[in-house]
């Protein structure tokens, strides 16, 4: 079959590999039909390299059909239509009984000291191979799969495997009252969706971008979008100067700004690993533009949501003040199975009403990934979200 692998930084190839058989009975093998590229995939892209060997199969957003089964699947059988969640977890641990399945103990990854294994996310989650290819193997299959309807575009669906629950635990964790504010730093595909959910709520949603593209997708939704200048002071004079009520951090390392922390991305990226994985594991290497405005844009007593991804273990935080505000903090990997029976009805509702079939702005072959995944680094062409489809 046909897989988008890591090759080395920014340098991504499709290449023919062997496909996935069942290793295990509780395995099942899906003949994938929609893979999505993340943003967070560009973490791997830009600045994961330590953690991943060349070869390596990418993506975590897929969904496809039943093609086989091992014999201890009881749930599914070769036909079926499933959307794949991205991390791996069992159902039955503490954690999963719980709701936090992206902890689930049995597929944690002990080596590293994460959570649960997810597909196509590194040595750090388990080195499964991913989604961005013809098939996939999925382990326990009968937990691990989302039975969906065949009459539904697929893009109704398809986001089910991860932004879509992450924007909205997102949400859910910003613990807004009736009527809040809700500020979304970063409108990008979990930016969207998060915004979008905050306003089916009822709550009042300002988005904040630098992105004209993004900014007029958001506002069809009901968003008030900003660019990203003077919003302090513009927060602050719609809310009677104490800040909104919540804001959800959608944008995570990345964000602008901290030129030194860029540069030590980019040294990170010319050592060999046996140094570049302590410095990774253990240094400040993310960019906290996105979080420092957060904690400065919400109120006191507020609650800061964060849905993109850290990655630094000595991060300087301003205690002091998120002390003196009271403020909330809420994060984590997305449990994605814990909020599937919210959502689902939404998906499923004639009307769409969070847009899922409004998101996709770049609908390519799978032969496509390695210059969409330059394309959506960069911003260029309107790009949002980009669907690949395997043939």
């Amino acid at each position: 079959m046909k897989a988008l692998t890591w090759q080395g930084k920014r340098s991504v190839d499709v290449r023919e590999v062997a496909d996935p058989t069942v290793q295990l009975p509780t395995d099942a093998i899906v003949r994938i039909t929609s893979t999505a590229i993340c943003g967070s995939d560009l973490h791997l892209y830009e600045l994961f390299g330590p953690f991943l060997d060349p070869g390596d199969i990418l993506g975590h957003e897929a969904m496809g059909v039943v093609e086989e089964v091992g014999d201890g699947v009881s749930t599914l059988r070769p036909g079926d239509r499933v959307v794949v969640p991205f991390n791996i977890a069992c159902g039955h641990c503490f954690m999963c009984r719980h709701g936090l399945q992206s902890q689930c103990e049995t597929t944690q990854v002990t080596e590293y000291g994460s959570g649960a294994s997810l597909f196509g996310y590194t040595k750090l989650y388990g080195q499964v191979p991913g989604g961005q290819a013809g098939m996939l193997r999925v382990p326990l299959a009968d937990y691990n799969t989302i039975l969906v309807g065949k009459d539904l575009p697929e893009d109704r669906y398809l986001f089910l495997s991860d932004i879509l629950p992450t924007a909205w635990q997102g949400v859910q964790y910003a613990n807004l009252q009736e009527n809040g504010t809700l500020v979304v730093l970063g409108l990008g595909p979990v930016g969207q969706f998060a915004a979008r959910i905050g306003v089916h709520l009822g709550h009042r949603v300002i988005g904040i971008d630098p992105v004209p593209e993004r900014r007029e997708l958001a506002a069809r939704f009901g968003v008030e979008a900003w660019e990203d200048e003077d919003t302090l002071a513009r927060v602050r004079d719609v809310t009677e100067g104490r800040g909104a009520d919540a804001v959800l951090d959608a944008v995570g390392l990345e964000a602008h700004g901290n030129p030194g922390v860029q540069f030590a991305h980019q040294a990170i990226g010319l050592l060999p690993d046996a140094v570049a994985k302590p410095l990774m594991e253990n240094a400040g290497i993310d960019r906290l533009a996105a979080l420092h405005s957060a904690i400065d844009l919400v109120r006191r007593g507020g609650t800061v949501s964060i849905s993109g991804v850290y990655a630094g273990d000595a991060d300087v935080l301003p205690m002091k003040t998120m002390f003196d505000k009271q403020l909330s903090l809420r994060m984590g990997q997305c449990n994605v199975k814990r909020w599937i029976d919210d959502l689902l009805p939404l998906v499923e509702d004639p009307s769409d009403p969070l847009g899922t079939e409004q998101l996709v702005t770049h609908r390519a072959p799978l032969e496509d990934a390695p210059g969409l995944y330059e394309k959506f680094q960069k911003k260029q062409d309107g790009c949002i979200k980009v669907v690949l489809e395997p043939r």
